[in-house]
């Protein structure tokens, strides 16, 4: 059963446009660009989001690009998943997306560039060394499920 977490939002300007689910389509929620961006091929930027926020305790967001990112702005994230905690919530903690372009490109404020979910932190975990694992069978190591 999902419950509804509160989440304070700051906005870097009225320019930003809003937060919001498309519903029916995805529980991840787009970011967009808060900012005019020109890079040239092989070149890195902090792109601004737009926004800070104050988590619930416990929770977690994870930042992704979109799956249109690529093909549209040719740039990549350069951390692949940026996590940000419940801690990264003072006045001046502003989401960023890290990218590096492949390509020469202009992504405009307001585009969407990336989309994020919150997760609840990972339950405290004990690790317990053992000489053998209990089951016998193996799926064949790393890479083993082929390619069809």
């Amino acid at each position: 059963m999902n419950q509804e977490k509160q989440i304070r939002i700051k906005y870097l300007n009225d320019t930003i446009q809003r937060l919001e689910y498309i519903d029916g389509k995805s529980d991840w929620i787009d970011l967009r660009a808060a900012e005019e961006v020109t890079l040239k091929a092989g070149e890195f930027k902090m792109i601004h989001l737009g926004v800070c926020m104050e988590l619930p305790e416990g929770y977690e967001a994870h930042i992704l690009p979109r799956s249109s990112t690529f093909k549209n702005f040719g740039i990549i994230q350069t951390n692949h998943m940026g996590v940000v905690d419940e801690s990264y919530c003072g006045p001046d903690d502003w989401w960023r997306m890290p990218v590096m372009a492949v390509r020469d490109t202009q992504i405009h404020v307001n585009d969407r560039i990336c989309q994020f979910r919150i997760m609840e932190h990972q339950p405290r975990l004990i690790f317990e060394e053992v000489e053998e694992m209990e089951k016998k069978e193996s799926r064949g190591g790393f890479g083993s499920t082929g390619k069809n």
